[in-house]
């Protein structure tokens, strides 16, 4: 794209306000309605909410860091801002739609980025039965939760529970237990992007659970359903030396 409008949008810290003024100061801005291009300062959880705003757009948006771990985003430098993000190389996401069904028989629906996270609201633990495209795979798994991660989201939390790691072009995603104590030994699974999940909640007044994707929680739901939406693509730009393929590669070598 020759000469690209560039819009510059921050989270609400002091560090990436910080940065926007300076970086209007230099490069000036447009809106974000009228850019070809986003560029977004802060961290991981702005990342995502940006996406989620431009989504359906196809417009990219190029991170820099000025958040804590900054995964999704770009070291932060000032310089050469126009050429950075014209010579950033493209990585397309697809996100999870989640589909929930509440015992009080409303259906809401939510799009995540980063994953589909089951969690138990009550001291007693949640019973979930888990069929992979119609198939019942397990009749009943007693946990804290599950999750579906995509592999964008597959560093975050479902790293931290224990999940695995997946290559940004594996086509996969990872299907992840939260402190399961039945069966005892299931560790999760990887299954195709293309698979839909559906969980259904047992016992869902007894031992209520509220399902997750992103930043929208649904309470009291007694079936789930996940799946991949190809119709939508999230566009991320990153430089050419630490793009997010080789990012997941190295995490996985992290002691």
């Amino acid at each position: 794209m020759t000469d690209p409008k560039i819009a510059l949008v921050a989270s609400d810290t002091p560090e990436a306000a910080a940065a926007l003024a300076r970086l209007e100061k230099r490069y000036g801005g447009t809106k974000a309605e009228d850019a070809d291009i986003i560029v977004a300062l802060g961290g991981d959880g702005f990342m995502l909410e940006s996406l989620h705003r431009v989504m359906g757009s196809g417009k990219p948006i190029y991170g820099m860091n000025c958040g804590t771990v900054g995964f999704l985003m770009n070291q932060y430098h000032e310089d050469d801002l126009a050429e950075r993000v014209a010579q950033a190389e493209q990585a397309t996401l697809h996100p999870l739609r989640m589909t929930a069904d509440c015992v009080n028989g409303e259906t809401s629906e939510a799009i995540a980025i980063n994953e589909v996270s089951l969690l138990r609201e009550s001291r007693q633990a949640a019973k979930v039965g888990i069929a992979v495209d119609g198939v019942q795979r397990m009749d009943e798994l007693i946990c804290d939760g599950i999750l579906v991660s995509t592999a964008a989201g597959s560093t975050a939390y479902n790293l931290s529970a224990h999940g695995p790691i997946i290559p940004i072009g594996g086509q996969l995603l990872a299907l992840t237990p939260i402190s399961a104590f039945r069966p005892r030994r299931w560790r999760g699974a990887l299954l195709p992007a293309t698979a839909e999940v559906t969980f259904e909640v047992l016992e869902a007044k007894k031992r209520p659970v509220s399902a997750t994707a992103d930043f929208t929680e649904v309470r009291d739901v007694a079936r789930v359903r996940v799946r991949e939406d190809q119709t939508l693509d999230l566009n991320l730009l990153f430089d050419p030396e630490h793009d997010l393929e080789e990012r997941i590669i190295k995490e996985q070598f992290q002691p």
